[in-house]
C-alpha cells in the first residue's frame, strides 16, 4: 500500500464511518479495486478505526466529560442511566465479537457482490426513515437493546452501523436530536475493545508491513474527515434528511453487484 492509497482509504473510512453508507462496505470495495493485500488490510483497518473513534471522542468531548462526571458521583442520575443504556446497547455486538469472531471474518473476503447486497439492505433501512413519524420520546432501555441489535447486524460489510442504528431509533419514535449522539457514543466501547484485542493479541504487529508513513497518512486522513463527517451527520439527522443516502447506497450496491 502506497501513501496515496492510504490517503484515499483513510478519507473513505473517515467519511463513511459517520455517514450512513457503511464504512466497512466502502473499505472492502476500495481494497478490492485498489488490490490491497489482506495482510496489509488488517493493520490499516485497525489504525483507521482508531482514528475515527478519536474523532468521535473529540466531537463529543463535552458530553463524554459530563457523563464521566456524573458516573463518578456513584449515585443514580441521568448520566448513569444514559451510560447503562449504552452498555445495554453493546450486548448484542459484544456477544457476536466474543463467540462468532471467526465466522464474521469470513464475510471480509473481498466479495463485492455480497457487499452490494448489504448496501441495498442499508438503502432499504434508510428509506423507512422517510416515512417514520417521530414520537419525540426519550430512548428507553428496550429501545437501547433493539438499537444494539441493529448495530450487531452492521458487523456485515455493507450494512451501515450509523445508518442502521439511527434508522432503527427513528422508527422507534425517538427524538432526532438524540439519535445521532447515542449512535456515535454507543460504538466507542466496541471499537476500542476490538482494537485493543487485536493489538494485545499481536495481530496488529504481525500485519504491520504496511509501512509507518502510509499508516500515519491513513490515520490522519481518517481522523480529519471523520471530524467533518461526524458534525455533518448530526445536523443531517436533526433535519431527518437521510433519503439521499438511501438512493446513494442503492446505486453503489447495484454497481457493486454488476461489477462483481
Amino acid at each position: 500500500m502506497n501513501w496515496f492509497e492510504a490517503l484515499l482509504l483513510g478519507l473513505i473510512q473517515g467519511l463513511t464511518e459517520f455517514l450512513p453508507v457503511s464504512s466497512s462496505g466502502h473499505l472492502e470495495l476500495g481494497k478490492h479495486f485498489l488490490q490491497i493485500e489482506a495482510e496489509q488490510s488488517l493493520s490499516f483497518t485497525i489504525a483507521v478505526h482508531g482514528a475515527t473513534v478519536l474523532s468521535a471522542i473529540v466531537v463529543f468531548r463535552k458530553e463524554i466529560s459530563r457523563l464521566f462526571a456524573g458516573f463518578i458521583t456513584f449515585r443514580w442520575n441521568d448520566e448513569n442511566e444514559y451510560i447503562l443504556k449504552i452498555l445495554i446497547s453493546i450486548i448484542p455486538v459484544g456477544i457476536l465479537g466474543l463467540f462468532f469472531e471467526e465466522e464474521i471474518k469470513q464475510f471480509f473476503t473481498g466479495n463485492i457482490v455480497f457487499v452490494g447486497a448489504m448496501l441495498l439492505v442499508t438503502a432499504t433501512l434508510l428509506s423507512f426513515t422517510y416515512f417514520a413519524k417521530s414520537k419525540e420520546k426519550n430512548i428507553s432501555f428496550i429501545d437501547a437493546f433493539i438499537i444494539g441489535i441493529a448495530q450487531a447486524l452492521a458487523v456485515l460489510p455493507g450494512i451501515s452501523r450509523s445508518g442502521s442504528t439511527i434508522a432503527t431509533g427513528l422508527m422507534l419514535g425517538n427524538k432526532k436530536k438524540d439519535m445521532a449522539q447515542f449512535s456515535f457514543l454507543m460504538v466507542l466501547i466496541p471499537v476500542i475493545g476490538a482494537n485493543l484485542k487485536d493489538v494485545l493479541s499481536g495481530e496488529f504487529s504481525e500485519s504491520g508491513n504496511i509501512g509507518v508513513i502510509p499508516l500515519g497518512i491513513g490515520f490522519i486522513a481518517a481522523f480529519a474527515s471523520g471530524l467533518l463527517a461526524c458534525k455533518w451527520m448530526i445536523n443531517l439527522v436533526k433535519r431527518k434528511k437521510l433519503i439521499n443516502f438511501a438512493i446513494y447506497c442503492a446505486i453503489i450496491g447495484l454497481l457493486a453487484i454488476l461489477l462483481g
